[in-house]
């Protein structure tokens, strides 16, 4: 099996690349000099050069607190682009696979999140997010919108490897404890990824969005005692509110997703983030 990836650098797409061979997947990873992703034509045109068995799309655009400034940008790339994309798999008879996340949500709730859930994204970041989702499923090809949370690895720009930074200095920290939701290992990801590619190229997958986010849920203080405890890292975590940590965009309080469709559907079940950290930070 082929597959076509859009992203090359991403913690996902990383992660793609390196446990694709052992599936028995060859992995065709696209950066932003192979297909830009402010370019639609020109990932609809990759797609159309290629002879990939299924698409997956594991790029985006991520800052969410310059999406705020710069949301045309963002909605090129996070919905422009990813239609583009879907209408060049309709017209091959491709199925897609496309990464999309919690702010499509406004956290309001206190129950996890399921897939049909009313949205009502909070942030720029969010609202592009959610005009990417809408535009695939109207592009009328076979697809899988697989939404997610608090994505990490060991390399990347995210939660684990900063608060491993700032352990490098300091002892103490503070941070958000009323925010909730399910850190996510980037390879748990990419092996759902394959695993929903694989089932849609055998038409065993109807097309839809589904969730998928690591267990147990936690805060993200709890998030980051679980992560120096791991390291052996003293460092003393004190709580604070999202009130006293502005951010230019607006975070979901209830990250929380309800992954039950996946399990039924694909047989996936959530990854428990803990076992990946341990495993990671050995690898660190």
């Amino acid at each position: 099996m082929k597959v076509l990836v859009f992203g090359k650098t991403g913690q996902v797409a990383r992660a793609l690349i390196a446990v694709g061979p052992a599936q028995g997947v060859q992995i065709i990873a696209l950066g932003r000099d192979d297909a830009d992703l402010s370019d639609p034509k020109a990932c609809a045109a990759a797609i159309a050069a290629s002879d990939a068995d299924a698409v997956i799309n594991a790029a985006a655009w991520t800052a969410v607190d310059a999406a705020e400034s710069q949301e045309d940008a963002a909605y090129a790339v996070n919905a422009a682009a990813p239609a583009a994309m879907a209408e060049a798999c309709a017209a091959r008879g491709l199925p897609f696979v496309h990464l999309s996340t919690d702010y499509v949500f406004d956290g309001s709730e206190g129950d996890p999140w399921l897939p049909d859930a009313p949205t009502h994204p909070l942030s720029a970041y969010g609202r592009t997010k959610r005009a990417g989702e809408q535009l695939i499923a109207q592009a009328g090809g076979a697809f899988v919108i697989l939404r997610t949370a608090w994505v990490f690895d060991g390399e990347g720009q995210n939660f684990v490897t900063t608060m491993l930074r700032l352990s490098e200095t300091r002892n103490a920290l503070s941070v958000v404890a009323d925010q909730t939701g399910g850190p996510t290992p980037a390879a748990a990801i990419a092996d759902a990824c394959l695993a929903v590619a694989k089932a849609m190229t055998t038409g065993q997958a109807a097309s839809g969005i589904y969730h998928l986010s690591g267990a147990p849920d936690v805060t993200w203080a709890d998030f980051a005692r679980a992560i120096f405890a791991t390291a052996g890292r003293d460092v003393m975590v004190t709580d604070i509110t999202t009130a006293d940590y502005p951010t230019p965009a607006r975070r979901p309080a209830n990250s929380r997703l309800d992954c039950t469709s996946l399990s039924d559907t694909f047989g996936i079940t959530r990854p428990d983030w803990r076992i990946y950290l341990t495993q990671m930070l050995h690898q660190i």
